[in-house]
């Protein structure tokens, strides 16, 4: 009786397993075949639009021919700016709660802030942005004041993604350092971070995607709406591909779907081709780990 009861036990744990792999795989087709299902339409529709001419040149006729060259470097300038601003600013944030502030009400608090400042909508950084870069410090419409909106937005995902990668590194680490006699800051920048980086870079990844897909920030603080022309400094305009995407869709008439979708096609490419490089950055130095 007792093997009975064993060999049904084994099955039934046996059949709790396969339930639950099959609710697992059911829960990531759900979450893949959309995706694939949205890749596959873009590359069919925007795949005829996109050759040389279409990416190197500047826009002509409203919009309606040329290429979309202005947007594309637009767009890699206000995410290199977003990045140089908030990854020291999140790094440091991280470093200060992590290894120097006490854990009080305080610092409850603030960590509890970036929690709820990660779920504000981007329109609101918008209209902050606008507020307190265009108007009140005059930067004008700019890209300094989009890079700077961007980079607010998305500090609360790196300084929490930080702040996770500094907490798992093994405190033995920091008292190996300490007890040869070397600083804390030392042992923070020579110890510590180079074994959270891939935790950090992983934050800084998320930001990216979102930095270059954002349209309700940038529709405030710099985007032009049509400006065949490359920014000559920081203070002035640009073009966008997330909003030039938006003109071109509810704005502009007669412009051809081919156009729209090669747009989408070419704002994807990019965010894949940011986040893979990062990714592959991580890796490299993850392999490197020794633990």
């Amino acid at each position: 009786m007792s093997l009975l009861m064993k060999l049904h036990f084994k099955m039934s744990q046996h059949t709790k397993q396969r339930i639950a792999f099959t609710i697992l795989g059911l829960a990531s087709a759900i979450v893949i075949v959309p995706v694939i299902v949205i890749f596959a339409i873009l590359i069919q529709k925007g795949l005829p639009a996109i050759n040389c001419q279409f990416l190197t040149a500047m826009p002509r006729m409203g919009m309606r021919a040329g290429g979309i060259f202005p947007a594309i470097m637009g767009t890699l300038y206000l995410v290199a700016g977003t990045i140089v601003v908030a990854l020291p600013l999140g790094v440091l944030a991280a470093i200060y709660l992590v290894e120097y502030a006490r854990q009080n009400f305080l610092t409850r608090m603030i960590e509890v802030a970036i929690v709820n400042l990660a779920g504000v909508p981007s329109v609101v950084y918008g209209l902050f942005g606008l507020g307190l870069f265009v108007i009140f410090l005059k930067l004008g419409v700019s890209i300094a004041a989009g890079s700077l909106t961007l980079a607010i937005m998305i500090l609360p995902v790196i300084i929490t993604s930080s702040k996770e990668a500094l907490s798992s590194v093994p405190h033995s680490f920091r008292e190996a350092s300490l007890a040869l006699g070397v600083s804390k800051w030392q042992t923070i920048r020579c110890v510590v971070l180079p074994n959270a980086l891939p935790g950090i870079l992983t934050g800084t990844i998320l930001g990216i995607s979102r930095a270059a897909g954002e349209t309700a920030p940038i529709l405030f603080t710099v985007a032009a709406f049509y400006l065949p022309r490359l920014p000559k400094s920081v203070f002035d305009q640009c073009m966008a591909l997330p909003y030039h995407l938006y003109v071109l869709s509810t704005q502009v008439p007669n412009v051809k779907p081919a156009l729209q979708y090669g747009t989408a096609l070419v704002l994807v490419g990019m965010v894949f081709l940011l986040n893979f490089v990062a990714i592959v950055i991580r890796a490299r130095i993850r392999s490197r780990k020794q633990w």
